[in-house]
């Protein structure tokens, strides 16, 4: 059994490299070396261990036999089967959400897609894309649909690799008004508005990624995480 102060260690390190993954710092197919991350992070290899192991339980993390850890670097069919499981499931959360809505649901969501905003005006495009990720999370918790939130969350996930990978401009999820416009049929409780406009700002996401195979990159680990 792992005693807690080897879990809570790696739990520190698995909340800091989620993190730089879904900030695109840390891009997919890199390797993460134990000895390496145990450097960066200041741990042992018990503890970097089970954070990759978590990380790879979540699916942000891939443990090839003899190699190490790898960022996962989803396929180009991997690619468009997240979109697709999205496109079947985000519309009908949608739906609900916009039926439940509440004042305090809409003003939390107003909150998110500001802070969304500040960090794109601040040039940090991947932590706006990180948080607009997180927009669609929060939908399916105001759905009050925890099973389906919990799928969410794992495709969200996975599309921040994606985009990582195969995003055309950077900047675009986050220079729709797509989010606008779905709080604002949440603030009106109107459920076939807020299907369809889901359904579209899933087709529009689509349209932005660019779906040929890319080349690996050469940066290190250290100079991605910006660490001396």
């Amino acid at each position: 059994m792992i005693d807690g102060t080897v879990g809570e260690a790696a739990d520190s390190i698995v909340v800091q490299l989620t993190e730089a993954v879904h900030e695109h710092r840390v891009l997919p197919g890199m390797k993460l070396s134990e000895d390496e991350v145990g450097e960066i992070y200041g741990a042992g290899r018990t503890v970097v261990r089970k954070a990759l192991q978590t990380m790879a339980h979540s699916g942000l993390v891939t443990i090839e036999r003899n190699r190490g850890a790898f960022v996962t670097k989803p396929s180009v069919k991997e690619a468009r089967e997240v979109f697709e499981a999205r496109a079947l499931l985000e519309p009908q959360t949608a739906r609900a959400a916009a039926e439940r809505t509440t004042a305090a649901h809409a003003a939390a969501l107003e909150a998110h897609i500001h802070e969304e905003h500040a960090a794109l005006d601040a040039g940090e495009a991947g932590r706006a894309l990180k948080l607009s990720g997180l927009f669609h999370v929060e939908i399916a918790r105001i759905a009050d649909q925890a099973t389906i939130e919990s799928f969410i969350r794992q495709l969200v996930s996975r599309s921040s690799l994606v985009i990582a990978l195969y995003w055309r401009r950077r900047t675009a999820l986050c220079e729709s008004h797509a989010h606008h416009a779905l709080l604002d049929a949440f603030r009106r409780n109107n459920p076939d508005q807020a299907e369809e406009l889901m359904k579209g700002h899933l087709v529009d996401l689509v349209s932005q990624l660019d779906l040929r195979e890319i080349p690996e990159e050469t940066v290190s680990l250290r100079e991605a995480l910006g660490r001396c």
